[in-house]
């Protein structure tokens, strides 16, 4: 049945797929407020529908959030699970969402966001395993992690419990774009705090006497690679803090940036071009530094003779969509998951301009990302 499914195109499964049932699982979702931290009327909604359609349900609590984990017997003998993943957060700002659907795109109309990001990901897996159910389809075993506040540094990720979870591989719905791309590669991603303390004085009597941590805050700023700097690694500062009064020579000022790189050799390098020239500067100026440093999460490279890479390039072929492998320069929780030994592919759900008061999804390629997943777990037997 599956060599036949693969061979039609899966021509027979696309007209499974309820269109206005999945349209109305999104924009339930997209009506839900879920900022970052803030998931659990969504993750209600969303451990409901899961329960109708035979699945386990547990709420792993971390801190200040939680995640979570959903398990679905399918029925195939000897098919290892495989992991299914998007995030139930929100970029903000999401409260009071106003969305139009014009019948080939469901857009933000407001000052919001949509949450298509991650929201569009979760109704198609929804939908698709729906369909599983209904239409009494075999299927692998499915492991369903919905993760919260990636938006915040991934931090549900982080925070996974993996002892709860079997699967080798996974496939990450979270990425921009028309169906098409899987993200094989994304960079390794430091960010940094330096408190920089020099002396405060009164800026209008005795100026001498102090040494202007803002000063020396924009001498660091100005000399440290910043930008592209070469075609895997980038440096960026993005906050910077401190002073109190115009009458006041600052004695404070903590800047907050962040290297990323493909390559672990060059990541070093550069904070350490960074790090070095801030604390030269420092020291010239008779101010003192302090500097943090924490990883945010590892990169990872998937090969391009992979076979699950090759499976599921497959997958689109047999849908006929090309598979458009992309490196990226951001991350996501398929970092994490690939640094935890599961083989994560993130791909592109349809999900545009995102983050952003345009964010749009066209309905064909909400209907071609649920395509995918559901021909995934149809054909994933490993």
């Amino acid at each position: 049945m599956i060599k036949s499914l693969m061979e039609n195109g899966f021509a027979d499964i696309a007209s499974y797929i309820d269109k206005e049932r999945l349209i109305n699982t999104f924009t339930d979702l997209i009506k839900i407020n879920s900022p970052s931290f803030n998931e659990r009327e969504a993750a209600e909604y969303i451990a409901s529908r899961l329960r109708s359609l035979g699945c386990d349900v547990f709420f792993q609590d971390y801190g200040e959030s939680f995640n979570l984990i959903a398990h679905r017997n399918g029925g195939t003998e000897s098919a290892a699970p495989l992991m299914l993943s998007a995030h139930m957060d929100t970029i903000e700002p999401t409260q009071g969402i106003s969305f139009s659907n014009d019948g080939s795109a469901i857009k933000s109309i407001g000052n919001t966001v949509l949450g298509a990001d991650d929201k569009s990901a979760i109704a198609q897996i929804i939908e698709a395993i729906t369909v599983a159910h209904e239409k009494k389809l075999p299927v692998c075993d499915i492991e369903i992690v919905f993760t919260s506040a990636e938006e915040k540094g991934l931090c549900g990720a982080k925070n996974l419990d993996f002892s709860r979870l079997k699967s080798k591989h996974a496939l990450v719905l979270d990425s921009g774009g028309s169906v098409g791309s899987i993200v094989v590669g994304a960079p390794s991603h430091h960010t940094y705090e330096m408190l920089i303390t020099g002396k405060a004085a009164h800026a209008g009597i005795e100026p001498e006497r102090g040494v202007s941590a803002i000063r020396c805050a924009a001498k660091i700023i100005a000399e440290v690679p910043d930008g592209r700097i070469d075609e895997v690694t980038t440096a960026n500062i993005g906050i910077i803090k401190g002073g109190t009064a115009t009458n006041v020579v600052p004695k404070e000022v903590v800047i907050n940036g962040e290297v990323r790189s493909h390559n672990a050799e060059t990541l070093e390098q550069v904070k350490k071009r960074i790090f070095d020239t801030a604390k030269k500067i420092a020291s010239e100026h008779g101010a003192s530094i302090d500097i943090n440093v924490k990883e945010e999460y590892n990169s990872f490279r998937i090969r391009e003779d992979d076979s699950y890479l090759k499976f599921l390039s497959e997958i689109f072929a047999s849908n006929g969509i090309e598979a458009k492998l992309a490196i990226t320069g951001g991350g996501s929780d398929a970092n994490i998951f690939n640094s935890h030994g599961i083989k994560a592919l993130n791909i592109s759900n349809g999900m545009q301009k995102v983050h952003s008061a345009e964010e749009f999804i066209l309905l064909d390629d909400l209907y071609k990302g649920c395509l995918i997943v559901l021909a995934t777990i149809i054909s994933f037997q490993r």
